[in-house]
């Protein structure tokens, strides 16, 4: 499967703390990473601005990074961000509710009325989340039944809500 849109082609850094990223699938984005630098202890030395201005594309655009194998931030991660401060879901999002939620791909993409093939597409970031999506999602974690195997076919009433949830 072709991840390029993960792939780094350019990057620049704009004061104090933010970077314009260029992704081979010609998409650009900016992301203001001052809160991560100002909240992780990994990224402390990111504080100095000099050696933030020298941010540079990693390995095989996989990465930006800033001092070579002790300083960097992965190009999925930081398209992540770029888009959740856009706006938009990023696509850990899903990772994260198939997760929390332990629901396979197959009983993921039943619980939200989408082909398995899409909820892939979302999950990995090949295709914009739309707002539905993730309402579905947070809806099903709202009415989930306490038996996987036994997805929801229809929204309970609130009363039946309540009584499954007292």
């Amino acid at each position: 499967m072709n991840k390029n849109h993960f792939r780094i082609t350019a990057v620049e850094a704009m004061p104090p703390y933010a970077l314009r990223l260029t992704f081979a699938d010609d998409k650009t984005f900016a992301v203001d990473l001052a809160e991560w630098i100002k909240t992780s202890q990994a990224l402390g030395a990111l504080k100095d601005s000099e050696l933030f201005a020298k941010a540079r594309i990693g390995f095989a655009g996989a990465s930006v990074e800033w001092i070579e194998d002790e300083l960097d931030l992965a190009a999925d991660n930081l398209r992540n961000l770029a888009v959740e401060q856009a706006g938009g879901i990023g696509h850990e999002r899903i990772w994260n509710w198939l997760h929390e939620t332990g629901l396979n791909v197959t009983q993921a993409a039943a619980a939200l009325g989408i082909s398995r093939r899409m909820l892939m597409y979302y999950r990995d970031g090949e295709k914009p989340i739309p707002r539905h999506i993730w309402l579905a999602c947070l809806g099903w974690e709202a009415t989930k039944p306490k038996d996987l195997d036994s997805l929801p076919h229809r929204i309970p009433s609130p009363g039946e809500y309540a009584v499954l949830h007292r």
